[in-house]
């Protein structure tokens, strides 16, 4: 029995008996993989579709929002007949057209990513039909199909690379999309389908691949192709992901395997989350709070009501109902729903679609604001949610990742050092050559004096062999352009590598061609052959790598490059260059720079003749090849000459350091969660100013989970006893127990709060350290045994930054902050796919975008192009959109609380007989939605507590966000007790003017309405007098909006009495205008009462600002007046304490960072011949 027959498969056909977990493909035959219903390649990242989104959007605003709820309760309540004091479509009117205009907002906005999807779901790729490839749209291609990806596309599904136009069917990929990393990846098909390169030959291919299920690991692929009764297995050295794009490779064949919303880039998407803010929440506990004062009031009045009917004459004498104490009893719950009826715009009933509104407006303003444009990609900032717009300005961690985020992944030759003398790219001014004493020069050259040194310099022979060694010892390809052979392009799988080569180039050792067994290289027009005899790779245990070449004169050279710890380890005796070029890797090392040593040795034919049998040997090893390897290397690698040091800069992005020091003023901590080795992100660290000199690193690099704890705990009590604050208590323990010295610090460093999480503010003042730890140590860390000591010790950090770690390692470090620590609000930017994760579980989620197809900023709330726009996002955007939401929250509030209030005046008034003071539509419904709708618009969008200068100026300001000095449960207490007293003021100073009425000059007395249209005038003025009081910032439109509101008032409402009721709709305006515009006591009352009562709010708003003032207070003084900024200039002691603290810093650590890819490199570059011309593949 064949192969295929062992599998179920005739004539590679599957058998309908699939085992679990697996599935079988049929490679290009479309009618066999139509019977196993595979998902479409169609994709969609909106919040709704065509049949989700009613029932999803009632969902998230009726229940999810307490007062749409409330409001929907009470509509229906109202329309049970004799039940309501006001029109039965008083509430439901008004919340159906509040609940239309959100839905339009939110498919405005889910818009946005039906378009994206609708553009990338049309790309177009070229599928095989028949023995041609044609063009089909994404949507359209297939399990089973086999596609041709040419040079700079992107991979419209998960496909398995078959063939290519370079050798051994190689192919290089950018995954930026997906990992941030702009340095390409090498993949390559099996040696069975390297001769399919041509449609006619791949359109025979007869093969099935059995594949594993779909999945979210971007890293692990398990599949085998059968094909001619063969077996084959495939691995993610041939899976090339959906997002990730060709690059400097002319075209490919491959299978498609997974599609649609089953490629690995999908899976690592979970579906839209539905992110509820900080201020949401307090709104929605406070909604209830009303609720239940509502409930009380309306209790208060039943009962009111129900002694009334029992035990009071007025019923039986006055109203003729001698059964009213019979029917107290029946009527109590039918009076308990009237008055919850009168009394339910307590809660404003304008609040959500007021905010959603401000908060739609302010989205559109981050989205235009030009100070966040990044002109060289066109990319604007992105609000891909309004949702969360005040949120930006409470933010405690942000999380973010290194690659593409933070750097630019693009590495620049900078600095070197050669047989001890320093050389630079562009010279810094505080090391340009000057003259000593004795009359030698010190300081660096640049690297125009190099090239004059190489000839007739005393530094000559070492400089020439330096730029050899840059130019040979490596295992970049370079890549000649057909069309213009003038171009070079080098392909490395490191990016250090191709930044070495590019420099050596530019100082005129040009590598031009690679054979299977040799390099060439150009100098000063001459082509050099060198054969490469060995490679010994590099890995992160070994840090180096190194080749044996024979020189054109027929010499053997070691040429190694590695950590200066290494290669210190491994010099002759004989090296005159050791001191120089420490201090050199000292100076490279303190400004952030990754650095390397390079060194040589002639070796004999003798020496290598007997070596080359020893490493032969270890080649051909089946048991543990490599490390058998690595000790032939080491064998070899010995007795070494220092030529040098190299010194690269990985560029960061445009004002990151100045962004990171900003926003660690303003209190926010930064935990940097990256995949990269542990020196790169130390050195990043350093050079963008997340970590400085001065700064103790807590290093955790744990093998075992015992060992992680150890470490965890120990550090913890050493740092907790340093800082005066006792031991940590163990878990369960109770953490008031925890020794301190002094009261002061003992509250403010309280280790819990009341609910078992942290205090954000834990730590806040602590001495400046940072945590750097690795991913396998992290995931002992997360444990649960370990993650309370490893969050309590990160909490005391300034900086964290986790190294090596997964995708779903960085979404549990930032769901471990977001359950564990109270009250905090979370950030996450990310640029790749593997930050997807990360991003959706934080509050907030911001993506880098302005790179086509980049999955985090798709997938994210807000996208920004560049990591410093962060701090325009934050520090200005967020604490304008922090404060401006909550002056609407706070005056919606109000201005319903003291309206309504009256009612309750009025009820104790007229014997709790449920009787309404205002007019239904005119007064009640038109309250919210016309009369009192546009000051808090204007409020919101326009009001500026301080201008985006002095925000930036001074960062310790977003405090106020952070604290909730805005809005808290206080700040909205004493709101509610100045509504108290407003409406108290208003509904007595108002019957003390008219007594038990007014007469009018036609002697007429004034009805019930037209009182109560005066009153309701009267809290009119009142309550847009209040908000005049709490702008900040005046511009036409905000005195449009609240000036105008009341001349509309004016205008519309006696036009209305009389139109209403020649209408019929509001008959209880009749004749109202003549009592109450020719009635001195109004005009008198209108003037008079609304100064009187917004007077005691003027005296205690001057009062707080003039001897209680906050820091916004002050903050205001100096922008008005525009006082400079005589804050100490401490530049002169920093640099001081700098000097002193380098030797410090020089001890931990000296730079090394080296990205290249551990092994396998060696066995590729034997295969490339870059003289031999390249199939076309057609």
């Amino acid at each position: 029995m064949g192969v295929l027959e062992t599998l179920g498969i005739r004539n590679a056909d599957p058998s309908s008996h699939i085992p679990i977990g697996e599935r079988i493909i049929n490679v290009n035959d479309t009618v066999k993989n139509e019977t196993r219903e595979f998902k479409d390649n169609v994709v969609s990242t909106g919040k709704y579709n065509a049949a989700t989104f009613l029932p999803r959007f009632l969902w998230e605003q009726l229940l999810t929002k307490y007062a749409n709820l409330f409001f929907l309760c009470t509509g229906v309540v109202q329309l049970i007949p004799d039940i309501s004091p006001t029109s039965k479509y008083g509430t439901l009117i008004p919340l159906t057209v509040i609940l239309i205009f959100t839905a339009f907002k939110e498919l405005a906005e889910d818009r946005k990513r039906h378009r994206q999807d609708y553009e990338i779901n049309h790309r177009k790729t070229k599928v095989l039909s028949g023995s041609q490839f044609v063009d089909r749209q994404w949507r359209e291609v297939q399990v089973g199909d086999i596609v041709r990806v040419e040079n700079s596309e992107y991979f419209p599904a998960d496909l398995v690379i078959l063939s290519s136009s370079e050798p051994d069917a190689i192919c290089y990929i950018e995954t930026s999309n997906l990992d941030g990393e702009t340095n390409l990846k090498i993949r390559q098909g099996l040696p069975e389908t390297v001769h399919l390169l041509t449609p006619d030959a791949v359109s025979r291919m007869n093969a099935v691949i059995r594949s594993e299920m779909p999945n979210n690991s971007l890293y692990t692929f398990d599949a085998t192709l059968v094909m001619d009764g063969k077996e084959y297995p495939l691995s993610p050295e041939q899976l090339l992901l959906r997002g990730a794009q060709l690059r400097n490779t002319r075209w490919i064949y491959a299978v498609v395997v997974f599609t649609g919303h089953e490629t690995k880039l999908m899976k690592n998407s979970t579906a839209t989350p539905i992110k509820r803010t900080k201020v949401e929440h307090m709104i929605n506990s406070q909604i209830l709070l009303l609720f239940g004062v509502l409930m009380t009031i309306s209790l208060i009045c039943s009962v009111g009501a129900f002694f009334r009917q029992w035990s009071g004459s007025f019923e039986t004498k006055i109203m003729l109902n001698p059964n009213s104490a019979t029917s107290a009893t029946s009527n109590f719950f039918r009076n308990l729903l009237t008055f919850i009826i009168l009394f339910n715009n307590l809660i404003p009933l304008s609040l959500i679609v007021t905010v959603e509104f401000v908060k739609y407006a302010l989205a559109f303003m981050i989205d235009n604001d030009l100070d966040m444009y990044y002109e060289v990609s066109d990319s604007p900032a992105q609000a891909k949610t309004s949702s969360l717009v005040e949120e930006l300005g409470q933010i405690d961690f942000i999380f973010s990742d290194k690659t593409g985020t933070l750097t630019r992944n693009i590495m620049e030759f900078k600095m070197a050092s050669i047989g001890g003398i320093p050389y630079a790219e562009t010279v810094p001014d505080d090391k340009r050559l000057r003259k000593q004493e004795d009359g030698t020069m010190f300081g660096y050259y640049d690297f125009k004096a190099l090239n004059q040194h190489k000839n007739g310099h005393s530094n000559a022979d070492c400089i020439k062999e330096f730029l050899t060694l840059l130019a040979v010892c490596h295992t970049v390809i370079p890549e000649h352009d057909e069309n213009d052979p003038g171009k070079l392009t080098y392909q490395a799988s490191s990016p250090d590598e191709a930044a070495l080569v590019q420099g050596a180039k530019a100082l005129g050792y040009l590598f031009h061609t690679r054979r299977p067994r040799s390099v060439t290289i150009a100098v000063h027009g001459s082509n050099f052959e060198y054969e490469i005899l060995v490679v010994n790779e590099f890995n992160s245990t070994r840090k180096r790598m190194s080749v044996l070449a024979r020189c054109p004169d027929g010499k053997i050279k070691l040429y190694i490059k590695g950590a200066d710890t290494v290669i210190f380890d491994r010099l002759g005796d004989n090296n005159p260059f050791n001191d120089a070029t420490s201090q050199h890797l000292e100076e490279y090392a303190n400004e952030g720079l990754r650095t390397l040593c390079l060194a040589s040795r002639d070796i004999s034919e003798q020496e290598y003749t007997q070596w080359r049998a020893i490493y032969d040997q270890a080649a051909t090893s089946l048991v543990d090849r490599q490390q058998k390897l690595d000790d032939a290397a080491e064998l070899i690698e010995k007795n070494l000459f220092l030529l040098g040091a190299t010194a690269i800069e990985d560029k960061l992005q445009d004002g990151v350091p100045d962004a990171i020091h900003t926003l660690m003023e303003a209190g926010i901590k930064l935990w940097v969660l990256t995949g990269d080795r542990q020196e790169t992100a130390i050195n990043i660290g350093y050079s963008c100013k997340l970590i400085h000199p001065g700064m103790n690193l807590l290093i955790c690099n744990g093998e075992s989970h015992f060992e992680v704890k150890d470490f965890l705990e120990k550090t913890l009590i050493q740092v907790k006893s340093s800082m005066g604050m006792g031991t940590p208590t163990r878990q369960g323990a109770d953490p008031s127990r925890v020794h301190v010295s002094i009261w002061t610090r003992f509250w403010r460093n309280m280790k819990r709060t009341d609910n078992g999480k942290f205090d954000k503010d834990y730590g806040f003042d602590a001495e400046p350290m940072a945590l750097v730890i690795d991913g396998k140590s992290l995931t002992y860390a997360l444990e649960k045994d370990c993650n309370q000591i490893f969050l309590e010790l990160a909490m005391l950090c300034k900086a964290v930054i986790c190294c090596r770690v997964s995708p779903l390692q960085k979404a549990l470090v930032v769901k471990l902050v977001r359950k564990n620590v109270a009250q905090s609000v979370t950030l996450a930017i990310g640029d790749g796919a593997n930050d997807v994760s990360m991003i959706q579980a934080a509050h907030v989620g911001v993506g880098i975008s302005g790179q086509e197809g980049l999955q985090a900023a798709r997938a994210a709330d807000f996208a920004v192009a560049q990591f410093r726009y962060l701090r325009n996002l934050l520090l200005i955007h967020g604490s304008w959109a922090y404060a401006r939401v909550s002056k609407v929250i706070v005056y919606s509030f109000y201005k319903n609380i003291t309206l309504y209030l009256i009612q309750l005046w009025f009820a104790l008034h007229n014997g709790f007989s449920g009787t309404t003071l205002f007019e239904t539509w005119s007064e009640v419904a038109s309250y919210n939605v016309v009369w009192t709708l546009f000051p808090p618009l204007a409020i919101g969008i326009f009001d500026q507590f301080l201008s985006a200068r002095v925000l930036d100026r001074y960062p310790q300001l977003y405090r106020l966000g952070q604290t909730d000095t805005f809005y808290n449960n206080a700040v909205f207490l004493g709101w509610v007790a100045n509504s108290f007293i407003h409406s108290l003021f208003i509904f007595f100073i108002w019957k003390a003017f008219l007594g038990e009425s007014d007469i009018m000059p036609n002697g007429r007395v004034i009805d019930n309405w037209a009182w109560g249209s005066m009153v309701y005038a009267t809290d009119l003025v009142t309550v847009l007098l209040k908000a005049c009081l709490i702008v900040d910032l005046w511009v036409w439109v905000t005195a449009l909006f609240v000036f105008g509101s009341l001349g509309a008032f004016f205008v519309l409402f006696p036009t209305y009495a009389v139109v209403g009721n020649l209408l019929v709709v509001s008959p209880e305006l009749f004749n109202v205008n003549l009592p109450i515009f020719t009635t001195p006591s109004f005009w008198l009352a209108l003037i008079i009462v609304p100064v009187a009562v917004n007077l005691r709010d003027f005296v205690w708003k001057y009062y707080k600002r003039s001897y209680e003032p906050k820091s916004y207070h002050i903050a205001q003084e100096i922008q008005k007046f525009d006082i400079p900024d005589y804050r100490p200039r401490t530049e002169w002691f920093r640099k001081a304490v700098h000097k002193v603290r380098q030797i410090q810093r020089i001890k931990r650590s000296k730079g090394f960072a080296f990205s290249q890819n551990e092994s396998g490199q060696a066995g590729l570059i034997r295969q490339y011949d870059t003289t031999k011309r390249k199939p076309k593949g057609l």
